[in-house]
């Protein structure tokens, strides 16, 4: 055989050897581990089995200081050094994707954040849950938004707003239009928003309850600190159905169930 044709043999050898090894790789979707867990209670990878499912999931089983909770008033106590949650945010790039049990909003550069004892923690995205998955005094409302916030060395705070039936949201209602465009992209693909301010996001209150708690989703990650705005705002039927069927899932709700509280305290600031 010719040294030309055997380089040639070879080198289509090595490209039919590469591709087949690789292209499972690529076809691999990160929003896997969102079918690896359901919100069905009572199904084999319900929220009772979430700890079971995987050895990195175990918090979601054996941990203390899970979240959601209901916030009671037998178990608030009123804390004024809390303090006014100090926050600075600006407008910033933003996509709006599909995560196969939420819709997200991620920013794609610096938004700015909220301090928290001092420390900063930088806004990365927000999702919402239907129904609430918190609770006040036992009762569940519509929808929870979380806004999530990491700091530098990867610690977590969450802000929540819950929302009851009543007059539109202005910022889901800015949305609106992308939802539905939402609704017919593939998982994890991204719908662009351009710049997004997060205070469009309005909170209409300074008093806040605040906890430490976990992550509602596996991996049930503790050491979260929670603010839960007091103020329940409101939001319609119709932009709740609409976040419903943007997300692609039967189930129709994603909240996790309430957590045991453990002999936590909750603070609430009150001005």
């Amino acid at each position: 055989m010719k040294p030309q044709r055997f380089l040639l043999l070879s080198s289509i050898f090595l490209a039919i050897l590469f591709f087949f090894n690789t292209s499972p790789v690529t076809s691999c979707s990160q929003g896997e581990d969102e079918r690896e867990f359901s919100y069905v209670r009572g199904s084999k990878r319900g929220p009772e089995h979430w700890g079971e499912l995987k050895n990195s999931w175990s918090a979601c089983g054996t941990g203390k200081l899970q979240s959601p909770i209901d916030l009671s008033d037998e178990r608030v106590r009123v804390l004024p050094q809390l303090g006014e949650l100090r926050s600075s945010y600006h407008p910033a790039n933003a996509v709006m994707k599909n995560r196969g049990h939420d819709i997200e909003i991620e920013w794609k550069n610096q938004t700015g954040g909220i301090w928290i004892n001092g420390t900063k923690y930088v806004l990365q995205q927000l999702h919402w849950h239907l129904p609430s998955e918190h609770t006040i005094n036992g009762r569940r409302y519509s929808l929870e938004l979380h806004m999530v916030h990491q700091t530098a060395d990867n610690k977590t705070a969450v802000v929540g707003i819950l929302y009851k039936i009543g007059r539109p949201d202005p910022f889901l209602a800015k949305m609106e239009d992308y939802l539905k465009k939402v609704e017919d992209l593939a998982e994890l693909e991204e719908e662009k928003l351009g710049m997004v301010d997060p205070r469009d996001v309005r909170k209409g209150s300074s008093e806040y309850y605040r906890y430490m708690g976990s992550l509602t989703a596996p991996p049930c990650t503790e050491g979260v600190v929670w603010i839960i705005i007091r103020k329940v705002r409101t939001v319609t039927q119709q932009q709740v159905n609409l976040l419903r069927e943007a997300v692609h899932d039967d189930v129709g709700m994603n909240a996790r169930p309430l957590q045991p509280i453990n002999n936590r305290s909750v603070g609430l600031y009150r001005p």
